[in-house]
């Protein structure tokens, strides 16, 4: 090689390497905690987005989920103050609250938090549940307490993601930081389709012992709550509430009956369909044409 190159080649070298990406060092990870109270967690490069703004509603807007709102509040409550408490399976029909009802609180508790004690909120997609421990093992090392949070958690097989939570929640070696606590929501009741457990059961040469490994991974949560489809009166309770908020200048009977008609258009009634009707009767009161 014509070694008058050696100098240029060097110079590309480092050059490229300043371009290239660099793996955020364990102490990069643990000061940006301090810079927000939300979360999102980013495998590739590694990183935890801060979010400046949670998209959440007020708690006392949350009908028909009184029970629900009590446990959960309950719960992230003792653990912002250092207490014992349990990670959390929120299961249930679609639109009735869970994603909204974690937010919710985590702003709740937050909102009575002493300074320098406010609760962390970190957010991990389903699709990166295999990158847990090494999250995990970054957390463990911060002084704030962190709510970990798993949106639409469901599994189609036993797959990486399937096994690094399994073991995370409760029989890994190092198990689950104590200033980490696990909350999940997802429509299903056990994570898994009901045809695989189903399925399982009559192939399986033990069929008591196969469902029991289907249904092992949401025993790992000390609190199972279940959200429920709403009757018409809770429907109408949430849309009050709402309105309220709103302050919007329509009747209580007009408000329900065009409530109604939402509701009979959507095939059904949930917080989040309430919700989408407040949206559009909003707009349309803006407009002057309710």
């Amino acid at each position: 090689m014509d070694q008058t190159l050696l100098p240029l080649l060097a110079r590309i070298a480092d050059a490229l390497d300043r371009l290239a990406p660099r793996e955020p060092a364990a102490a990069d990870m643990l000061a940006a905690l301090d810079t927000a109270d939300a979360f999102v967690w980013q495998p590739q490069p590694g990183r935890l987005l801060p979010v400046r703004d949670v998209a959440h509603v007020p708690l006392d807007l949350l009908q028909g989920i009184e029970s629900q709102r009590r446990l959960i509040g309950e719960n992230t409550t003792r653990f912002a103050r250092g207490l014992p408490a349990n990670n959390a399976m929120l299961w249930g029909a679609r639109g009735t609250g869970k994603s909204s009802l974690v937010k919710a609180v985590h702003a709740s508790v937050n909102a009575e938090a002493e300074p320098g004690s406010r609760l962390a909120l970190v957010e991990i997609g389903r699709d990166d549940l295999q990158t847990l421990p090494l999250l995990l093992d970054l957390l463990r090392d911060s002084s704030r307490r962190i709510l970990l949070f798993c949106d639409d958690l469901s599994f189609e097989r036993e797959d990486a993601d399937y096994k690094a939570l399994k073991s995370v929640l409760d029989g890994g070696i190092r198990g689950r930081p104590e200033n980490v606590l696990f909350y999940a929501t997802s429509n299903r009741r056990h994570l898994m389709p009901r045809d695989m457990i189903e399925n399982e059961q009559s192939t399986a040469i033990n069929p008591a012992e196969a469902i029991e490994e289907k249904i092992s991974l949401s025993d790992r949560f000390g609190l199972w709550i279940g959200f429920h489809n709403v009757d018409q009166r809770t429907f109408f309770a949430m849309v009050d509430a709402y309105a309220r908020h709103r302050q919007l200048a329509v009747t209580t009977e007009e408000l329900h009956r065009q409530a109604n008609a939402w509701s009979v258009g959507r095939g059904g009634r949930s917080g989040r369909v309430a919700w989408q009707f407040i949206e559009d009767l909003t707009a349309r009161l803006g407009a002057g044409a309710a």
